[in-house]
């Protein structure tokens, strides 16, 4: 085996830590997936005889490039604010892995990383690398050129805004199977009052349709009133299918055989609190969906 190849094996058992990092960090999975791939290429290019913890180097590595990937993009924008929903990450609903689904939805929910969009860089490193991987602040510090201390006021910051703006889902895969499965059923029927009776009344839906801004519709009736306009206006057209969305129960709408739009729900007791819906056709051609056919 040559030291090239010993190199690579080494990188590839931390390859799916260091995804995750980056995707928790970036919203967008073919963003993470560059940011690895940057971090292979500066870990081929540097000697690292001399590193002890070779995972804690290369999730430095891996958060630095990430931190440039965020400040490159809030660079880019023309306007202050450019919202766009994450890269969901569509999986079966099926009750294998529960453990694991149950941490997704906990740590990477579509509801928590909309929140982490709205942060500035430093504080989503400093809060997805101490509270998300348990990063010391001694070590994120360096990364983001600021003394532990003021890491640990950015972190703060940041779970402070988080706590603030997002709900914990229900945990029961099956109560959220049933008002997922009842709010689709209701809006297929064409009934108002039963939408209206499985939404929470402050619910928020939120639709990336691509374009610089999402587009917000807040409460319970104006929701209803949604779901049943565009009932009418594909009507017959598209397949529903249940899945999960980030380790939580969601839905898949195809027509043709293509996929159209993936729902995201954050249910709260028996009510659906939030509706994060992308039907970006672009982005939508990127997911990967191998394995729903498994």
């Amino acid at each position: 085996m040559t030291d090239d190849d010993w190199l690579a094996r080494r990188f590839e058992a931390h390859r799916a830590h260091l995804r995750s990092v980056a995707y928790r960090m970036l919203g967008s999975l073919t963003e993470a997936d560059d940011a690895v791939q940057e971090s292979w290429l500066r870990l081929s290019r540097t000697d690292t005889s001399d590193v002890a913890n070779l995972g804690g180097w290369l999730t430095t590595v891996v958060s630095r490039v990430c931190l440039d990937m965020l400040r490159s993009r809030t660079s880019r924008r023309e306007e202050p604010l450019d919202e766009h929903l994450p890269d969901p990450i569509i999986e079966p609903d099926t009750d294998a892995d529960p453990e694991r689904h149950a941490l997704l939805a906990d740590s990477v929910g579509i509801a928590l990383l909309v929140v982490l969009e709205t942060l500035n860089p430093a504080e989503r490193l400093a809060f997805v690398l101490h509270d998300m991987f348990g990063v010391p602040f001694e070590e994120i510090a360096p990364i983001i050129d600021r003394t532990p201390a003021s890491a640990r006021q950015l972190a703060s910051r940041a779970r402070r805004r988080v706590r603030g703006t997002t709900t914990a889902p229900e945990p029961d895969r099956a109560r959220q199977r049933a008002v997922v499965d009842a709010y689709f059923a209701a809006a297929s029927s064409g009934d108002f009052e039963a939408l209206v009776a499985v939404l929470d009344p402050d619910v928020v839906l939120r639709a990336d349709m691509g374009g610089r801004t999402l587009a917000t519709i807040h409460g319970a009736a104006n929701v209803a009133n949604n779901a049943l306009m565009f009932r009418r206006a594909g009507d017959g057209q598209f397949t529903i299918r249940r899945v999960l969305v980030n380790g939580s129960v969601g839905m898949v709408s195809m027509r043709n055989g293509e996929l159209r739009s993936v729902v995201g729900c954050t249910v709260v007791g028996d009510k659906i609190a939030q509706l994060d819906i992308l039907s970006d056709v672009d982005r939508l051609r990127n997911l990967d969906l191998g394995a729903l056919d498994a």
